[in-house]
Parts: structure tokens; C-alpha cells; sequence
């Protein structure tokens, strides 16, 4: 084909070097031949130029001997055959034309059908885009002004063509900061990489009291050559979404953050935590008052009169200026059976409102000046009153405020309030009924320590409890002061292993298992031996339950168990120390438990080397007895491993800050400031583990307030020590009790003599009362009875009993001790 042959083509007609095209006469013979058509078929110009152009379709395929078919707006289809011989299906119009020799020839255009599918696919997207997708977009130029909008980027923004066109987007948006859009534009402009799913947040004039998310993409748009010309901006409106997200965040932040402890306040706190900023301006938590005390919520409805304190408050303002009451005060809502808190706890459902009309105080506010006030100072326009409701009671009620975010609680915020509120109200009863329990176990364990250090001359005594500050509640630590035989003073500290009830029980039940063996006199050393025997009773007599020895605190509070401890495999710790007053001698025996601690006049704080020996319940392994003299006024310090050991520092060290601080702040204090002090510098505000504290400060008796003799076993004895007595009772100007000691002395001589073998000893002690003591080498205790009628003896031991507020044996090595407690004033009636 010549080049003439297509010379003044309209401009309309395809190109005939890019497109398929060839010319045929009337007869149907080609009379001119494009290279476009060459590349399609593979034909040159010179070896189809003359021959009929049916030879070009394949046979039996749509096509000629006709071209009317195919003169439509979208022609019809047809097959070729290549060259090679396969076939090409093709779209192909057919245009009458006459190239000026006044014979009519007809212009063929033939196009694969794959292109053309590709083009209408490409014309169906221009035009979805441009009038039905729902995702807003506009053109920029390279000067970032607007070349075209379509449809919802019109209904979205409320701007019209005349509005945007020619403009940038700064300067036809005014509500939404624009200005990293603008950036974004000018990146994907230089760079030619497109920026995606950017968020920004504003108002549109179509909705200004609303604000939206809306998420932007911009992409360029390139040129043949692979230039950026212009960028494309695609807006996709998420609030929904956005919002949901949000919601789902602020439910998984308050999985993870409400009921971290078991205490009241802390959770009530966390609550208004997740709720302010990111659901409410403030937010509030009023409880029922006996909530606080651990008791029992009302199940049915609530009376608005109910006295309400307030558990927490959280506001976006430093100080929470909006609340109308301190935490822990009680907070009166107001009466008006029309308030949203009358209705929300009457009828345990939820309400929302919001300011309505000119006025911004609601009428039901008219009893509450000072919230109404609060109101009008805040610019609070919308709230959402949540009852607190946990196993079908109700706690209290939960109020969420919004002032400096504009849009108004909707119907989702008071979904996601109640959901947050709900999960909440479980973890603030289990803290209830933590408190109740825990108040229990502490009120139980409190009478079962001593109300107050029984008075006795040997030691001045303090001493000090403190709980656990854990969710693990009160454990098992007790002390003890005892008074003895012979002006002698039992010190003891002891632990049991694990918290709660439980615990608690079994301390009282150690220790009254102590201050029965200890009536019996027996050496620290024995008596941690039976003690170890009754604590793997206690462990026996649980195994035959079939109970787990553990705490079980934790699981009837509602908290996440600890794991579980085998509380009876370490059974507890003590230390039993005996102080004579007489001999200044401290005799002590340990099982498992820290070392005590003594500061002596004029000396340093330390330790007293002693044996451990295994905690108590362990059994099978020997007590070692440790004795030490101490000089007069020495302090003496028992604790318990909550003293000296927490989480920040290993015991060791907690044994040095308690000796520093012996050493450089209590040497000079009263025992009370001793105590507090040693408590202040080692315990943190809430301590781990129960903290049990003894200080004593010893104080000897002097030699003229005892007097001893060394009698043989001889009959003859008994009158000479008569007279010992009569003249060492004048002395002490104790006369009034001379008859009754010689009566007690004559039967306890009478009775060393008969029944035992010499030297017997015979002492009297001036203490708070006139000890008289008989000791002999015989290891027979004697039996109170009553002697019958012809008996001729068995009535002495009867009369000391009746002459002496108190008796008893005691045992030390190979001899025995019997002694008598007369009261300084005369001899009992």
C-alpha cells in the first residue's frame, strides 16, 4: 500500500501505522494495507495489495462476503488466519469510504478481541469510578491543583466542581488539616511511589458536628514515557471502622488492666483509667457505702437515697476539677425520680443523655446545685450513668462525661460503657468479697494473738503486727509472751507457712499448743520437739481429709489462684526462748526461723550464734538448745522472715538493714519508738508477707530479792529452814506471809526428803510475787489428790495448792524443781 493511499484521512479514523487497518474496493480486493495490519497478520503491503481480502479470514468463521454487519459503534467479530496459518479472532468495524476516484470502498479496522475486552474493561472502570464507586478521588496537577473530582468525593465533602477545580486542597478544605495530605501529593509527584491508608481526622460541612476518619491514599498517574504528570487521590471515609477499632481497643486495655489486684479502690480506679480519655472527658465510680465494708450488696432495686462513696475518678484535666466529691466521700446524687441515676438503679438498665434546647441543666438537676453548677462551669452536654452490677447485685453506678469532645455519647458508646463496666463489676465484687474475707481472717487472727504483753518483772516488752498488703491476705505469724516458774519469761516467734483462714487457724492452734507445753516448763529445745510432733498431726489429720493444705484465700475472693504451695510440706517456723532473770541466762532453740537479735549496753547489734534447727513438721531431725548470759537492760529483737526478706532484696541483706538500724536508731529509744522505727526503715508501705515483731529489753533481779539454801535430806532440816524463812520474810518486810511459806516449805522439805535423794536446795524469790522452790535429785513429780479419811499422808501437796495462787515441777538436767507462787499481799482467801 502507498502512502497516498491514506492521505487526508479524517482525524477521526485510526492511525494506519499503530492500527489494523486496510481499504477493499467494491470487489472485495484490497486495494491499500497498514503496517498495523502487517503486524497483526503478518502480510506485507505487496503480497495482499490486489488479491481478494477474503483470503485473509479463515474458513468457515464469521466475516465477509458482507461488511454491513460489522459497520455498528462496536463492529462485529471475525477470524483471520497469519501468515503461519493459526487463527486470530478479532473485532472488526468496516466504515464505507470513498478516497476521491468516485468508486466506493469500504475502510476495515480489525482489533483482537482480548484488546478490546481490555478496553472496555478500562472505559467501565473510568466511568465507575467517575460516577458509581464509593471511594472518593480527585486528580492533581503537578502544581497540586485539582484537575477533576468524581461523584463521592462531590457527596462527601459537599464541594462542588466550581468549588475544587483549579484549586489546591488547602484552599478549598477548612475544617481538616490538609497540610501532610499536601505533602503527600508533593512526595508521590517527585518520587513517583504511591503513599497508602494515611488517616486524618475533621469535620465537613455537611455533617460540622461529627468528626470523621478518613483514610488516603495517594498514587501517581504516569505518561507513555513512564513520567508523573499528575497524582491521583483516593479518600475512603472509616469512622465506623475507626471507631469500632477503638472500641476493641478500649475492651482488650480493659482485660488486660481492671482487677490487677484484689484491692476496692485500685480496681474502681482502673476502671476510670480505661474509660477516660479514650471513651469519656471524666468518669466517676460511686459505690454502696457497706460495699466498702465488704458486706453483701441488695440484689433488687436500689434507692436513689442509698448512701453512695465515691471509689475513683479519673478526668483529662490534671486534678479531676469536675468531681464533686473526694474519693472515699460520700457523694448524694440527685433525688428527682427522673434522674438518670434513680432510673438507672431502679431499674438496673443503663441511660444515656445530652443537653436538649438552650438551657444546659437538665431539671432533674434542681435538688443538685452543685452539680448543676458543674454543668454549666464544664460545658458538660452529654453523659452515660452505668449501674455497677456483679451476680445479679448491684455496687453502685459508674458515670461517663463528655465536655471538650463535641459529639455526643451514641447509642455504641453506651454498648462499649456497658461491656467495660460489666467486666469491671466482677473484678470489684471479687475485691468485696477479698475485703470481707480478708477482714475475717484478720479479725480471727487478731484474737488469736495476744490482746496486750502480760506484765512481769523479767522483760519490758513491744511488739508489733503487720498484715500482708498482698491480695494473699493475713498468714500465720504470731508471738508470744509467757510468764514461768521462778520469775522466768518465755519470747516467742513463730510462722506459719501460707495465707488466709487456714493459716490463721492453724497459728492459733500452734500457738496455744506452745503456751501448753510451756506451762510444763520444759527446755526450748524439747518443746520445739513436740510442737514439730503436733504440726505433723495437723498434716496427717489434713491428708485423711483429703484436703489440699494450701491458701485458699485467693480462690474464694474470685482472684487468679497463686500456684500451689504444699504449705504443710514446710509446716511453719518458730523460736522458743526462756530468760531467767535470776541467772541472766537466755536459753533459746530455733526451727527454720531467723536468728535473734541482741544489742547489749555499750555494745553493737548481732546476732546470736545458734543452730537451726528444721522447720517445724519436718520431723525426724533434733532441736538444738543455744544459751547466752546477757547483761542487764540488753535489748532482745524476734521477728519473722517478713521483717528482713521482700521482693527488692534476698534475706541476707535484710538482716544487715535490720542490724544497721539497731545499731544507728534504736539504741536509746523507748521500746514503742524501737518497734515503730525498725517497722518505718524496713517495710515498704505494704508489705509482701505478715511481719511479726518482738522487742524486750531484760532486766535482772537483783541478789537481795533471792535468797537460796543447801539442805541435806535429814528430818532435822526442816525446822532449821523454818527459821531461814521467818528471818528472811522480816527482811523483806513480808511478815503477814511467814505462816503460810513455812506451812509450803515444811511440805515441800517433808516430801524432797522422803521420796528423794540429797542435797536439796530451798530458794525464795522476791518477784511479783514470793516464789518458794524445792529442788532435789528425784525425777518423781508429785500428783495433787485428796487423801481419804484414814490416810496418814497425801493432803501436801492439797494445802500448797490451796495456800498458793499457783504450783508446778519443772525439770532442768537430772534435777526436779517443785515451786509455789504466793501473792505479795497475802495469802490467798
Amino acid at each position: 500500500m502507498g502512502d497516498t493511499t491514506f492521505r487526508g484521512w479524517p482525524h477521526h479514523l485510526p492511525d494506519p501505522i499503530s492500527e489494523a487497518t486496510c481499504v477493499v474496493d467494491e470487489r472485495g480486493v484490497l486495494t491499500g494495507w497498514s503496517l498495523g495490519a502487517q503486524n497483526l497478520l503478518g502480510h506485507r503491503a505487496e503480497d495482499v495489495v490486489g488479491r481478494p481480502v477474503a483470503e485473509l479470514f479463515a474458513p468457515g468463521g464469521p466475516g465477509p462476503p458482507g461488511f454491513e454487519a460489522h459497520t455498528a459503534a462496536g463492529g462485529g467479530p471475525a477470524v483471520l488466519r497469519h501468515r503461519d496459518g493459526h487463527d486470530i479472532r478479532i473485532v472488526l468495524w468496516a466504515q464505507p469510504w470513498s478516497p476521491g476516484d468516485g468508486r466506493p470502498h469500504w475502510l476495515l479496522q480489525a482489533t483482537r478481541e482480548e484488546a478490546v475486552r481490555r478496553q472496555d474493561i478500562g472505559r467501565a472502570l473510568l466511568d465507575g469510578l467517575g460516577l458509581a464507586s464509593p471511594v472518593a478521588m480527585s486528580v492533581y496537577d503537578a502544581q497540586c491543583r485539582c484537575l477533576m473530582q468524581n461523584a463521592a468525593l462531590r457527596r462527601l465533602s459537599g464541594v462542588q466542581d466550581e468549588e475544587r477545580l483549579g484549586r489546591t486542597l488547602s484552599e478549598t478544605v477548612s475544617r481538616v488539616d490538609t497540610s501532610g495530605i499536601e505533602s503527600m501529593q508533593t512526595r508521590v509527584l517527585r518520587q513517583g511511589v504511591a503513599v497508602a491508608d494515611v488517616e486524618v481526622r475533621g469535620r465537613v460541612p455537611s455533617d460540622p458536628d461529627r468528626e470523621r476518619v478518613w483514610s488516603n491514599s495517594v498514587f501517581p498517574l504516569k505518561d507513555r514515557s513512564g513520567e508523573v504528570f499528575a497524582v491521583c487521590h483516593a479518600v475512603l471515609d472509616i469512622t465506623e471502622r475507626h471507631r469500632a477499632r477503638e472500641r476493641l481497643a478500649v475492651l482488650n486495655d480493659a482485660s488486660a488492666r481492671i482487677g490487677s489486684t484484689l484491692d476496692l479502690l485500685h480496681t474502681a480506679q482502673e476502671l476510670a483509667d480505661v474509660a477516660v480519655p479514650r471513651l469519656a472527658d471524666f468518669a466517676c465510680i460511686d459505690l454502696i457505702d457497706s460495699v466498702f465494708e465488704g458486706e453483701e450488696p441488695p440484689t433488687g432495686a436500689v434507692a436513689n437515697a442509698s448512701v453512695f462513696r465515691r471509689a475513683a475518678h479519673q478526668s483529662i484535666v490534671p486534678g479531676t476539677p469536675e468531681a464533686v466529691a473526694d474519693v472515699e466521700d460520700v457523694d448524694v446524687h440527685a433525688s428527682a425520680p427522673d434522674s438518670p441515676f434513680a432510673r438507672a438503679l431502679a431499674t438496673g438498665t443503663s441511660v444515656l443523655e445530652s443537653v436538649n434546647g438552650q438551657d444546659p441543666v437538665p431539671g432533674w438537676l434542681a435538688d443538685d446545685p452543685k452539680r448543676a453548677e458543674g454543668i454549666k462551669r464544664w460545658g458538660i452536654h452529654s453523659w452515660m450513668v452505668v449501674p455497677v452490677r456483679a451476680r445479679g447485685s448491684t455496687l453502685g453506678v459508674a458515670v461517663f462525661l463528655r465536655r471538650q469532645r463535641t459529639d455526643p455519647f451514641e447509642q455504641d458508646d453506651l454498648l462499649l460503657a456497658d461491656e467495660i463496666v460489666a467486666r469491671a463489676a466482677v473484678c470489684i465484687d471479687n475485691a468485696r468479697r477479698y475485703t470481707r474475707e480478708r477482714g475475717t481472717a484478720l479479725a480471727l487472727q487478731r484474737s488469736l494473738l495476744p490482746q496486750r504483753l502480760p506484765a512481769q518483772a523479767a522483760v519490758e516488752a513491744r511488739s508489733r503486727y503487720l498484715p500482708a498488703g498482698s491480695r494473699l491476705g493475713v498468714g500465720g505469724d504470731w508471738f508470744d509472751v509467757i510468764p514461768l516458774s521462778g520469775a522466768r519469761v518465755a519470747l516467742v516467734v513463730g510462722d506459719v507457712v501460707g495465707h488466709g483462714m487456714k493459716a490463721a487457724v492453724t497459728m492459733g492452734r500452734l500457738r496455744t499448743a506452745v503456751r501448753t507445753l510451756a506451762d510444763l516448763d520444759l527446755p526450748p529445745d524439747e518443746l520445739l520437739a513436740h510442737v514439730d510432733d503436733q504440726v505433723r498431726r495437723l498434716v496427717d489429720e489434713q491428708a485423711a481429709e483429703g484436703q489440699e493444705p494450701g491458701d485458699a484465700t485467693g480462690a474464694a475472693a474470685g482472684a487468679t489462684p497463686e500456684p500451689a504451695i504444699d504449705a504443710w510440706a514446710f509446716g511453719a517456723t518458730c523460736v522458743y526462748a526462756v530468760y531467767d532473770p535470776i541467772t541472766r541466762h537466755l536459753t533459746f532453740a530455733r526451727a527454720g526461723h531467723p536468728p535473734p537479735a541482741v544489742v547489749t549496753p555499750g555494745g553493737r547489734a548481732a546476732f546470736v550464734d545458734s543452730a537451726n534447727g528444721p522447720p517445724l513438721g519436718v520431723g525426724g531431725l533434733p532441736f538444738e538448745a543455744t544459751e547466752v548470759q546477757l547483761p542487764d537492760h540488753s535489748l532482745l529483737v524476734l521477728y519473722t522472715d517478713g521483717l528482713v526478706e521482700s521482693r527488692d532484696h534476698d534475706i541476707d541483706a535484710g538482716l544487715d538493714r535490720l542490724l544497721r538500724t539497731l545499731d544507728d536508731d534504736c539504741r536509746d529509744l523507748s521500746l514503742d519508738a524501737v518497734c515503730d522505727t525498725v517497722v518505718s526503715r524496713l517495710i515498704p508501705g505494704h508489705p509482701p508477707d505478715d511481719v511479726a515483731l518482738l522487742v524486750a529489753r531484760t532486766r535482772a533481779l537483783s541478789d537481795d530479792r533471792c535468797a537460796a539454801w543447801d539442805l541435806p535430806a535429814e528430818p532435822a532440816v526442816v525446822s532449821r529452814a523454818r527459821a531461814d524463812v521467818a528471818r528472811q520474810l522480816s527482811r523483806w518486810q513480808l511478815g503477814h506471809l511467814v505462816a503460810t511459806t513455812q506451812v509450803v516449805v515444811t511440805e515441800l522439805l517433808t516430801n524432797a526428803i522422803v521420796h528423794a535423794r540429797g542435797p536439796i536446795q530451798l530458794r525464795l524469790v522476791r518477784n511479783q510475787s514470793l516464789i518458794c522452790e524445792v529442788s532435789d535429785s528425784s525425777a518423781a513429780a508429785p500428783h495433787l489428790r485428796r487423801a481419804g479419811r484414814m490416810d496418814e499422808g497425801g493432803r501436801g501437796l492439797f494445802l500448797i495448792a490451796q495456800l498458793s495462787q499457783r504450783w508446778g515441777t519443772r525439770y532442768s538436767g537430772d534435777r526436779k524443781t517443785i515451786w509455789a507462787e504466793q501473792p505479795l499481799n497475802g495469802p490467798r482467801q
